[in-house]
């Protein structure tokens, strides 16, 4: 007799369970959670405040050029990332509900997360310490179509106890994730001081809200100054940086992170 879906899922997480506190977990929750959602790619991140993401799991040995350069740089634009910094709570999220109105057509989106070529994605937060997340995302291919309602109230109903056996793994393994010193780290200071000298505070302001992907709309709303006021803005963005697309303009917040990054090293 077939194995029923609440059996199989039963077992998983009972073995989910077991490896509680072994670097075995991961992959472990990876594949209970298969059994309650379809996806193409699951992704797990920590977000500490002051540090670059550390990767937790991804379901290829191999990491794609993408992720490499979503890891090192790109995730300061993240949705995902910026919602976080906000003090957002922990919960199930769609990335649409949480995106900023012209994420589709930011350059980040074209340069980094398009490439991973999905067309939903869930991702589930879990509050581990003050400033210190983690995150699963599960992305869904154009082959699977959208997350279902189903789908996404099964994930919303294992939630909480999801969260609690991820907090009891990340006491255990911590250490093996993120390094002793963060203190010297001020890559969460990249989009404060790129066009420093250069743009007003004003338009650092606007461009680091370009760079994420809000509309000219959307940042006269969240700056509470008008639509024309926003474009205006804009033209001496460019006039000043001496570019005329937003890609030149990704392309120059790339080169400060890197300077930002060599300085660290040094």
């Amino acid at each position: 007799m077939a194995e029923s879906t609440e059996v199989k899922s039963s077992r998983q997480l009972a073995g989910l369970i077991d490896h509680l506190r072994m670097a075995s977990f991961p992959k472990e929750l990876a594949d209970f959670l298969s059994s309650v959602c379809l996806f193409d790619t699951c992704l797990m991140v920590v977000f500490k405040q002051g540090t670059a993401p550390a990767l937790v799991y991804t379901e290829s040995d191999d990491i794609s050029p993408a992720l490499d350069t979503y890891l090192s740089k790109s995730y300061l634009l993240d949705p995902v990332y910026n919602v976080l910094q906000k003090g957002a709570a922990e919960g199930v999220f769609r990335l649409s509900a949480i995106a900023p109105d012209s994420f589709m057509h930011s350059e980040y989106f074209h340069s980094c997360y398009q490439s991973f070529d999905l067309i939903d994605e869930i991702n589930l937060v879990t509050e581990l310490e003050e400033d210190c997340y983690f995150t699963l995302s599960l992305g869904r291919k154009s082959s699977l179509g959208s997350i279902t309602r189903a789908e996404l109230n099964k994930l919303q109903g294992y939630f909480p106890m999801l969260c609690s056996l991820i907090r009891q793994f990340w006491i255990s393994n911590a250490d093996d994730f993120l390094p002793q010193d963060r203190s010297r780290s001020t890559l969460t200071q990249a989009l404060r001081t790129f066009g420093r000298g250069v743009l007003t505070r004003r338009e650092q302001e606007i461009t680091a809200l370009i760079l994420q992907g809000h509309s000219s709309q959307s940042i006269a709303s969240q700056l509470s100054i008008s639509v024309g006021t926003v474009k205006v803005h804009r033209k001496n963005i460019h006039a000043r940086l001496n570019t005329s697309q937003q890609s030149e303009i990704f392309t120059l917040f790339l080169n400060h992170l890197s300077e930002m990054e060599m300085r660290i090293v040094a």
